[in-house]
């Protein structure tokens, strides 16, 4: 079983350069053509990529045809089955006739199965396998251990990003390239990442340390861009410089309580039905708590999701009842059922903060009586496609809520993805999560590695 949670630390947000065993890797690459040209370097690097690519697809395919094998019978039983009901049926004329008429209802009943048993060869390998595999691979990641789900999940992520990638890279590029900034080439850079909704904050700070290094030295494009994504990365992982463990899992053996809140639209329900479907897959028990009993149809909306990602949701049937009294029904229920994550729901309304602050301090009041031995975050969830004015919203609840961090979704669904940087400057929250599309698979704990290499690799 593939523990999401614990993979978001298990690898290095950062590039290592560490050896590789028995897999090649760009790091070896470079190491061993110190002495040649710069295009030997980036065409032996480019070779080994390709040949690390190639490994990790090999041994997912094996791993798949492995699994293929233990559920599927071996064909000489099938032969020996079939050929055992030909010899007791009828005279032989008939038998070539039935047996024609299975292969005919074989052949229309499972087309759809026809892809999942197809073995890819190298020539197949897309460039979004092999972008995935580079990514992994700068990361210290060995081949052999890389599993088809981290593969697909970086290719949503660089899709989903697609659009503020488009707009942000040959852009940069083209200014970064022609050596030390001037006022005009400032200005332009500052543009565009507005544009992308980075904030004014985080654009100053990027623009400040992008001057320094380039009056040192006149860097190529591609060298420039490389130095913009250390800023970049920086930035996204300051709220986590001081922390000792940067993790964001549940704790084995214990009750976790993660309290969702957000304005409604965000994308708050749907978020708790992906985080319950991402920690059944990962090892975890989770239940439900539809704390949000205002918003029309909210719990009914939690229930979809807790049947689509089997988790079962504690909810109240009455209408408008006291979101407090369902988190202390779903806590007894964890409870009761030794659970080990709860997801709670809260309700988004933003009438005004001091309703918001009781309703928050009376949910953490009734946590705290009810489960004091309880591990408590609170998560806030974010709309990217809202920009700006998503970020003004947040504010409200970053005061209102002892918050842990923040939960990023929609990113498939706007070209201002350069959000992500205005949240951690301006809130100083760390991003725990992030979202890239409307399948139950869409989300995923954050790298800042990951998600700088899908932002701004071009």
């Amino acid at each position: 079983m593939f523990n999401w949670f614990r993979r978001q630390h298990s690898s290095s947000n950062q590039p290592q350069e560490q050896e590789q065993e028995q897999q090649p890797t760009v790091e070896d690459s470079i190491v061993e053509t110190q002495t040649e040209t710069v295009e030997s370097v980036s065409e032996t690097t480019e070779t080994n990529t390709l040949n690390w690519a190639k490994t990790a697809f090999k041994n997912i395919q094996q791993r798949k045809s492995q699994n293929t094998t233990e559920v599927n019978p071996p064909e000489e039983e099938i032969k020996e089955a079939v050929e055992e009901t030909v010899t007791a049926s009828g005279p032989a004329w008939m038998q070539k006739s039935k047996r024609l008429e299975e292969l005919k209802e074989t052949a229309i009943v499972s087309p759809t199965d026809e892809p999942e048993t197809t073995t890819q060869t190298d020539d197949t390998l897309d460039e979004e396998f092999v972008w995935s595999a580079n990514v992994l691979a700068k990361q210290g990641r060995k081949a052999e251990d890389v599993s088809e789900e981290e593969i697909n999940w970086l290719k949503r992520l660089r899709q989903g990003l697609g659009k503020t990638r488009r707009s942000l890279v040959n852009q940069l590029k083209s200014i970064v390239g022609q050596g030390p900034l001037n006022q005009d080439a400032v200005s332009d850079i500052e543009s565009i990442l507005l544009q992308a909704d980075v904030g004014v904050e985080a654009t100053d700070q990027i623009i400040d340390a992008l001057q320094t290094k380039l009056r040192q030295e006149a860097l190529p494009s591609n060298q420039a861009l490389e130095y913009l994504k250390e800023i970049v990365r920086e930035i996204l992982d300051r709220p986590l410089k001081d922390v000792e463990d940067v993790s964001f899992e549940p704790e084995k053996g214990k009750l976790n309580i993660w309290l969702l809140t957000g304005v409604n639209g965000v994308g708050k329900t749907t978020t708790i039905g992906k985080l319950a479907h991402l920690a059944q897959k990962s090892g975890y028990s989770c239940v439900i708590a539809a704390a949000d009993t205002f918003r029309a149809a909210a719990v009914e909306q939690v229930k979809v999701w807790g049947d689509r990602s089997g988790t079962e949701v504690i909810a109240n049937p009455g209408k408008n009842t006291d979101p407090a009294a369902v988190v202390f029904d779903g806590i007894a229920a964890a409870q009761a059922r030794n659970i080990e994550l709860l997801l709670v729901d809260t309700a988004g309304r933003l009438q005004n903060k001091k309703n918001l602050m009781d309703e928050l301090t009376k949910i953490r009041r009734i946590v705290d009586k009810k489960a004091s031995n309880a591990h408590v975050e609170s998560l806030l969830v974010l709309d990217a496609t809202l920009g700006q004015n998503g970020l003004r919203q947040a504010q409200v609840f970053a005061e209102a809520a002892q918050l842990s961090g923040v939960v990023l979704t929609k990113l498939d669904g706007t070209a201002k993805g350069g959000v992500a940087l205005a949240v951690v400057q301006e809130l100083n929250l760390p991003i725990r999560f992030i979202g890239a599309g409307e399948g139950i698979e869409d989300l995923r704990p954050f790298s800042s590695y990951e998600f700088v290499e899908a932002l701004l690799n071009g």
